[in-house]
């Protein structure tokens, strides 16, 4: 049976950029899971490729089929954002290895849906400060900053990413992103020992 490697950590800790970079390298031959979002694009992103951008009537389609697999809620300062995973063909763990982005709850719920044995997690980790002047640089890219929300992210992710949080998730090994080509290599490591 192949695996779910699932990409998490706090926001700003360059877990999109090593997702990108571990699903680039060929020798692992990993597919992605395109996820779901409500929220507006990113000038950096396209459509399919970091999520599939819908709105709620797509959203409540997928629930109305017994389609959605993990789900869950944002209220940001521009509205309610949704964020989920649903079980639309994507997944086929007989013939092939897959990673994903997410929180622990979307871990979570994927690990139960699919089996802890099959679901891995990554999970990412930088120095708060460090990780606020990443955030604060990267919003300044965008056509409209939205300094309040990357602020409500940041004290959001303190409390969802508690230790307590992690050790009931059972998660055991963190990768510390202080050196990125590091940090990747470690993960390549361990994936190629798994797969």
């Amino acid at each position: 049976m192949s695996k779910i490697f699932i990409v998490m950590g706090k926001s700003a800790t360059g877990k999109d950029t090593i997702y990108k970079r571990l699903l680039e390298h060929e020798e692992l031959n990993i597919r992605t899971v395109v996820m779901y979002t409500t929220r507006p694009i990113r000038v950096s992103e396209n459509e399919g490729v970091e999520y599939h951008f819908v709105d709620e009537g797509k959203l409540n389609e997928l629930k109305d089929e017994n389609k959605i697999i993990e789900h869950r809620s944002y209220n940001t300062i521009h509205g309610e954002w949704h964020y989920f995973t649903a079980n639309d063909g994507q997944i086929d763990l007989e013939h092939q290895n897959y990673i994903m982005h997410g929180t622990l709850y979307s871990y979570g719920k994927i690990r139960d849906y699919f089996g802890s044995d099959n679901v891995i997690p990554i999970y990412i980790e930088v120095e708060d400060g460090k990780r606020l002047i990443r955030a604060i640089l990267r919003e300044q890219k965008q056509r409209e900053p939205k300094y309040a929300e990357v602020c409500r992210r940041f004290l959001a992710d303190d409390e969802d990413f508690s230790d307590e949080n992690i050790l009931r998730y059972g998660i055991t090994r963190r990768y510390e992103n202080n050196d990125i080509e590091i940090c990747i290599n470690e993960i390549i490591r361990d994936i190629k020992g798994l797969i």
